[in-house]
This record gives C-alpha cells, sequence and structure tokens, in this order.
C-alpha cells in the first residue's frame, strides 16, 4: 500500500494542473446503475480444485446449491469469466444427470431440467477450468487488475521470489475461478477442497474441517464457511508462509507471513485482539465469525481485501524491527479491514453505488481504533490526513456518497466513498452524541445481519434510536456532493459590549446547515460558542465580550468538513496554539509557523511547540526551524539537542537530527555517528544524511546499515539523492518506486525530480533485475489512477522507451547477463500497458 500510495500521491500533483484536469465523468454519457435484479437466490457453494503451475490455471468441479428468488424460473444463469466448461449436470445426491447450457461472452446459462418455484432448491455441478490469464477485464486506480486468481512465479523461476497462490474477488473478479452470481446483494455459503503441494499451506474462508495427505506429494485441505457471505469475499491463499497464532477470546486468530517476518509477526499484527475485543464492545455486537487470519501476498494488486475471516495484506505490510520502532504504518490498514467484518463482510452494500455502508465506515474505524488506543490527539491527526486526501483531487467536490451513475464501479472507490465519508461519519457521530451513534450502528448491524443494506437504512437506524430527523443531513452528505467553502469575518460592537461573527458559504450549489463550534478569545484564553448554521448563504452571530477579542477560531474542534479561508496573523496564530487543547487547532498554527518561520511571532510558535504532547506537532516544529538562522538556532537549539537524544518517538529524534544538520556544524558528528547504530530507520537514515552533508565520503561504507525495502515515502525523498549521487549499487531497488515517477516529480520539486531522473537512467543503464521489478511493477500498479489521461500516459511510455534503449545497451556490452532478458521482457511489459 505505501509504495502504491508514494505513486498516487506523485500523481495527483500533476493531475490537478489545467493542462492535466480529467474529472470522472468527462466525455462519458450519464447511466442509472441499478442494483442488480436477483432472479436467483444462492444457497451454497461447494468446490474442489487443483493448479497447474505450469499453465497458470486451477481445475474445478463446484456444486452450487440455489433457487429461484421469487418468480418460478428454468434456468440458472451464472458469471463466469474467460473459463473451459467441461460438463454441467444436475446432481441429486451424487447422481448426475447432464443439462444443457449455453457459455458465451463470460456469461454461463443453464437450461434447468424443470421450472422450480421459489425455496425449490436444486444443485447444479459444473466441472471447469479456469484461465485468470485470459480474463479480458481490465483493473482500475484501485485494483489494478481483475484477473481474480492470481499465481506467483509459479515455475519458480524467480529465485528471490516465493511460490504463491492468491485471490482477489472485489469488485466482481470471483467468477474468474469459480461460476457464481458475481454480484454483493448475493450471498451464500462455502466450502472448498483445494489440493496443493504437502509444502505449502492453505488459508481460506471459514474452518479447515480436515486435511489429507495424498499420493505424490500433494494434500487436500477442506475449508467450510457456514455463514453465508458475498461471492467476492471468497478467498484462498497458497504459499510458504510461517503460521503464527494467537487468539481473540476462544476464537483463533492467525497470521500468515514469509518465513523471514515470522519473528515480528506480533509485533504487526498483535493488536489485533485488542481490536477485535474494543470494536465488539464498541458495536455491541460481538465479531461474528468463527476465525480470523490475515495473509500477505506479494505482487498484490491493491492494498488490503476484507476477505471473510481471510484478509489479504500486500507485502508492504510486513516490517522488521527498524520500521515498527518507528511507527507500525499497517496498523490503520489492520482495523480498516477488520472493521470491514461488520460493515461489508456482514451487513454488505446492496450494490457498489452504495459502497459508503462498506467503506466508509471501513475509514473511520481508523480513528476510532486511533482514538481508543493513543488518544483523541492522535486520532484527530488521522482525520485530518484523510479529509486533506479528499480535498487533494478536485474531482471529488463533484460526486455524490451515494450515486447512481459511476462510469465503472471501480469508480467508487476513491476519496469520496474512503476520505470523505469517514468525516462525514466523525460529524454524525459529534452530532448525535455517542451512546446514540453507537446504539444506531448496533441496530443497523442486527436488522441487517447477513444480509445488506444501504445509506437510508444506516438513516432509519439513526433515527430509530435517536428519535431525530436525519433526511436533512443525509440528503446534504450522502446524496449530493461538496462541501461548506467558508470564510468568516468579526465586528466589535463596544456600546454593546458585542462580537458579530458573519460566516459566508462561498461554494458553488446548495449551501449546507451545520453545528458549528467557535472559539472566541479574549485575553488569550478561548471560550467556546457552539452554533447552529442555517443553510443560507450568510450567517450572523453575536455573543458578549469584554472588549474586542483577540480573534476567533470557527471549526475550532475540527470536526467539520470544510474548506476555511483564514486571515489570522502569526501572533493570533500563536495565542491560538498556545492556549487551544484542540489537536488540530494546534497543528494548523504550527504548520503556518512553518510556512513563515521569518516571523517572530512563528519562531515563538516553533519552539513552544517542540515542547508538545503529540509527536506529529513535534515533528511539524522540526520541520519548520532553520538552525543555521542565528535567532532560530538562539531559541530552539537547546530543546533540538535534546529532542536529538532523548524524545521517546523515534521519528521525533530523527527529525531533530536533521534540523541539527542544518547547523552544519561538526560538533554534531558523535551525535550522527552514534544514530548509524540505532534500530529506528528513521534516526539512521536522518544520521546518514547529516553525514552525507558534512563528510560525502562516508556515505558509501555507511549506506548499507539501513534497510529501505519498504521506506515511508519521506524517507525516501530524503535519501534518494545520497543513493544516486553516491551510486549505492544495494540500494538500488529501493529508490526504483520513486525514481519511476520522475517526470510527475519534477512539478513539485524539481530538484528532487532531478535526482529520481538521475535515479531512473541509473537503473536502466544497469544490469540489476531487482530494481527493474520494482520499478515496472509500481508503474503497471499505477495505471488504473493514470487512467486515460493522454499526457501522462505519452509521458510514461516515452520514458520506458528511452529507458529500453539503455538496457538494449546493457545487454550488447553483456549478452551472456542471466537477467538482462528478463529486464528488457519487464520493460517492454510496461510500454505494452499503457498502450
Amino acid at each position: 500500500m505505501k509504495k502504491f500510495i508514494i505513486a498516487v500521491s506523485l500523481l495527483g500533483i500533476l493531475f490537478t494542473g489545467s493542462a492535466f484536469a480529467q474529472t470522472e465523468t468527462s466525455g462519458r454519457t450519464e447511466t442509472y446503475r441499478a442494483t442488480h435484479t436477483k432472479s436467483t437466490e444462492l444457497k451454497h457453494t461447494k468446490l474442489r480444485v487443483n493448479f497447474d503451475y505450469a499453465k497458470e490455471q486451477m481445475n474445478g468441479e463446484e456444486w452450487l446449491t440455489a433457487s429461484p428468488y421469487f418468480y418460478p424460473s428454468d434456468s440458472l444463469v451464472l458469471d463466469a469469466k474467460a473459463m473451459l466448461i467441461h460438463e454441467v449436470a444436475l446432481d441429486r445426491n451424487g447422481s448426475k444427470t447432464p443439462l444443457k447450457y449455453d457459455y458465451k461472452n463470460d456469461v454461463l446459462k443453464v437450461n434447468l431440467d424443470k421450472t422450480y418455484n421459489r425455496n425449490q432448491d436444486y444443485t447444479v455441478y459444473i466441472k471447469y477450468t479456469s484461465r485468470p490469464n485470459e480474463v479480458k477485464d481490465k483493473g482500475s486506480a484501485a485494483i489494478t487488475e481483475a484477473k481474480g486468481l492470481y499465481f506467483v512465479n509459479a515455475q519458480g523461476k524467480e529465485g528471490d521470489k516465493p511460490t504463491q497462490i492468491w485471490t482477489q474477488g472485489e469488485t466482481e473478479a470471483s467468477s474468474a475461478w469459480f461460476p457464481t452470481i458475481d454480484k454483493p446483494n448475493q450471498k451464500t455459503t462455502q466450502e472448498i477442497y483445494m489440493t496443493v503441494p504437502d509444502k505449502y499451506v492453505t488459508l481460506s474462508n471459514g474452518l479447515m474441517k480436515s486435511s489429507t495427505q495424498e499420493s505424490n506429494g500433494l494434500r487436500t485441505d477442506h475449508w467450510v464457511m457456514d455463514k453465508k457471505h458475498a461471492p467476492y469475499l471468497f478467498f484462498m491463499g497458497v504459499g510458504e508462509y510461517a503460521v503464527v497464532k494467537d487468539k481473540w477470546r476462544s476464537i483463533p486468530v492467525d497470521y500468515y507471513v514469509e518465513k523471514e517476518y515470522e519473528p515480528y509477526a506480533k509485533q504487526i499484527f498483535g493488536n489485533t485482539p485488542e481490536m477485535m475485543e474494543f470494536f465488539s464492545k464498541k458495536l455491541n455486537y460481538d465479531y461474528p465469525w468463527s476465525k480470523y487470519a490475515q495473509i500477505t501476498a506479494r505482487d498484490y494488486v491493491s492494498g488490503a481485501m476484507e476477505n471473510t475471516t481471510a484478509v489479504l495484506h500486500q507485502e508492504s505490510a510486513q516490517q522488521k524491527p527498524g520500521d515498527l520502532i518507528d511507527e507500525n504504518r499497517w496498523e490503520d490498514v489492520i482495523s480498516h479491514e477488520l472493521f470491514h467484518h461488520w460493515f461489508g463482510d456482514l451487513v454488505t452494500t446492496e450494490s457498489w453505488s452504495n459502497l459508503t455502508v462498506n467503506e466508509s465506515f471501513a475509514n473511520y474505524s481508523e480513528y476510532l481504533w486511533n482514538e481508543h488506543k493513543y488518544g483523541k490527539d492522535f486520532a484527530d491527526y488521522t482525520l485530518m490526513k484523510a479529509a486533506e486526501g479528499y480535498f487533494r483531487d478536485p474531482s471529488n467536490i463533484s460526486k455524490d456518497l451515494v450515486r447512481f451513475n459511476y462510469h465503472t464501479r471501480e469508480d467508487m472507490f476513491d476519496g469520496v466513498s474512503y476520505n470523505k465519508g469517514g468525516s462525514i461519519l466523525h460529524m454524525l457521530r459529534n452530532y448525535l452524541g455517542d451512546d446514540a451513534f453507537y446504539a444506531g450502528l448496533h441496530d443497523y448491524l442486527k436488522t441487517n445481519e447477513y444480509g445488506t443494506g444501504e445509506a437510508s437504512q444506516v438513516r432509519l437506524s439513526l433515527e430509530k434510536v435517536s428519535g431525530k430527523d436525519l433526511n436533512w443531513f443525509f440528503n446534504e452528505w450522502y446524496y449530493s456532493s461538496g462541501h461548506p467553502k467558508i470564510s468568516y469575518t468579526t465586528t466589535y460592537e463596544p456600546v454593546k459590549k458585542q462580537v458579530l461573527i458573519t460566516v459566508t458559504q462561498n461554494q458553488a450549489g446548495e449551501a449546507f446547515q451545520f453545528p458549528l463550534a467557535v472559539d472566541v478569545y479574549e485575553n488569550g484564553k478561548p471560550t467556546r460558542k457552539n452554533v447552529w448554521v442555517n443553510a443560507k448563504s450568510r450567517n450572523m452571530f453575536s455573543f458578549p465580550v469584554t472588549k474586542n477579542p483577540d480573534f476567533v477560531n470557527i471549526n475550532a474542534d475540527g470536526v467539520l468538513l470544510a474548506d476555511i479561508s483564514e486571515t489570522k496573523t502569526p501572533e493570533q496564530y500563536f495565542m491560538q496554539y498556545s492556549a487551544s487543547k484542540e489537536f488540530l487547532s494546534r497543528y494548523k498554527a504550527v504548520e503556518n509557523a512553518a510556512a513563515n518561520a521569518s516571523q517572530a511571532a512563528s519562531l515563538k510558535t516553533l519552539v513552544a511547540a517542540l515542547k508538545d504532547q503529540n509527536f506529529r506537532i513535534r515533528m511539524q516544529a522540526l520541520s519548520g526551524l532553520d538552525l543555521s538562522r542565528p535567532d532560530h538556532a538562539k531559541a530552539g537549539l537547546a530543546e533540538v539537542e535534546k529532542l536529538a537524544s532523548g524524545d521517546p518517538k523515534t521519528l521525533v529524534q530523527g527529525a531533530a537530527l536533521s534540523a541539527l544538520a542544518k547547523t552544519k556544524d561538526k560538533k554534531y558528528m558523535p551525535i550522527f555517528e552514534k544514530g548509524m547504530g540505532a534500530v529506528s530507520n528513521a534516526v539512521k537514515a536522518n544520521s546518514l544524511a547529516s553525514i552525507s552533508a558534512m563528510d560525502p565520503s562516508r556515505v558509501v561504507a555507511l549506506a548499507d546499515r539501513i534497510d529501505l525495502e519498504n521506506a515511508s515515502e519521506d524517507l525516501m525523498a530524503q535519501l534518494l539523492p545520497i543513493i544516486v549521487k553516491s551510486k549505492i549499487e544495494k540500494q538500488m531497488p529501493a529508490i526504483a518506486s520513486t525514481a519511476a515517477f520522475y517526470p510527475f516529480l519534477k512539478f513539485q520539486n524539481p530538484e528532487l525530480g532531478g535526482a529520481a531522473e538521475e535515479g531512473f537512467n541509473w537503473i536502466m543503464s544497469s544490469d540489476n533485475l531487482k530494481a527493474t521489478e520494482n520499478l515496472t511493477k509500481i508503474l503497471i500498479q499505477a495505471k488504473g489512477q493514470i487512467g486515460e489521461n493522454p499526457q501522462a500516459k505519452m509521458m510514461i511510455v516515452q520514458m520506458l522507451k528511452e529507458g529500453l534503449t539503455k538496457k538494449m545497451t546493457v545487454l550488447k556490452a553483456n549478452p551472456a547477463s542471466p537477467t538482462i532478458n528478463q529486464q528488457i521482457d519487464l520493460i517492454n511489459k510496461a510500454i505494452e500497458a499503457y498502450k
């Protein structure tokens, strides 16, 4: 996920410019996307499968039990993508009667032996071959391929990569590996018999009921899921994994990781049982499934997937102590996928148009967990970053949260369904109060358990519990687009001893109504005023004061999702930082100070924030200090020295080391040298960068001490120029995912973009398979984000063609290389992906 996020953030910079502007619906005709009509109700799906690793295919047998949903029917229509259908029969207690069928355009229509009535079950047997590499459906920005079934290093030719098999069903790709009605409003129980080489472990939904040794070194595992769930949540995973055991109450909790990461599995995933307990109590609904397992996968096509009881994470989830001591960057994802087991798996969106009932709740679970585990400040940072992600893409403003006119179903997986939807739930919780909010969610789950839901049912449950009408809220935030764009003014009336605040909504379209927290500052102290803003362009509020207020701070609690224009002075921001207890108010004050660090009041804010209780604010303050300036050094140097050696957060230590490096004072060299021996990658990386600035000759010898396999975007931006300039061969693969986007990076940061371009040319002029793999892999992942943008596609293709020319030169110089042809093939495949 982290490396894919790098690609998205770099691309977002480019696409917001007018030259590359493109909205979701530009040039498209709107089409109403109806919920799939249920003619048939799935009841039970039984599969027996084995795998052809040489052909990357799966041999399958299916016994599908179903009945007409309401109206009598004499046929069964199934999705079955790119399959070979060998036999279709009616199965009666093991006795098969052949049935006529028609298979074309990825649809299998079976003529039943008679007309069946509602609740009159039948079982159809299908023998088939799944051919995922023949699937014609393409991927998207959220899910980069749609093959359903994936073989990784199936022939074992890639020596440093394990052999794995895994599946990805969302949105409608499960029908690439078993015939089904591949819609979210279908639910079925399941069982799967998986025959695999005995050296591999397997994972599927539900519990393993048996494991039987077969001939020829094979084994058959029988997995049973006795509660119904949607076909897109079916899962199979196969590979050489270490299985680390844990539990929640009496329920098994397992972590499947590559054996190299076995010692760290509980550091990565070990909060899962506590999360299960927290969410169960908060929702007053115990975790409803028989187990909870999490597995990692190579070459995964998304970030993570909430397959019921068998969550799949991309390989970036696997971290080592140097990463984990800084922060477990995957913890939000872990809570997100777990919460889906209530919102998404237990109650599933009825249609992709209502994806908010899956993804908005999962997004908000990240806030809930962080608030519970680490406190409100920590959680408010999560909320702030989610809102920034929504605001970053201008096309989000025109999209309703619930929308029936999307172009493709994958379009729903965006900053509206996730980021905006999570922020909306936070507003709703604050409006209703915790007790009513959670009681309403409990009612929604109980009312719709093991079924489907949509946003209107969330509203009805919240209204039922609270007694409040919420149509106005859902009409504004769920069935309309955009957000308030606010400016405000204040006027002091000395005779009345009042301050008049005028709040103006400047957005195009309808005005919103909402509660608003306003802090009025007098003598450096805030007084909270809670007002109601009506749905009109201008609202006016007056409050008694003793004198002309210092200033006012609107949306002081940070709850409202809005774009607010501010005109505060550095002195007012210093007062806001000093007096506010709210994270967002403090963070925004420090952010402003960092951008205006030449101002004396801003420097006071930065220095004060070095002691803030929140480590993100301390880091933000450090980023704004320039200790090469005498005034900054005089005010803050002593505190920065303390943070560099003694802050409880290693991320802050690293940021403090970076701040000290700006002094160019070699007296700090021993501190930087000591930092190279730290466990923390953040401390090591900042120490290396600091040493590089003072003594570049030492960089090559020290760089091997840092593991950059899963480095953060910020860390890589800092180290890439050093790695490229010093030509540190070992770290070449680590820079590839950033170097791949140098044309776009140049728009944001020309200096870093130039270093990234040099890094790209270095990779393309070298015989380094891993670096070439990483570079082409991230570009193929990002193709869905780029979509049909012709300029961006042209830039990437041109870049790759130039790289290919360089690789051909390497081939001519070293024709005996065992991997150079493989690298050339990878580049050609990436070029083909963008045609």
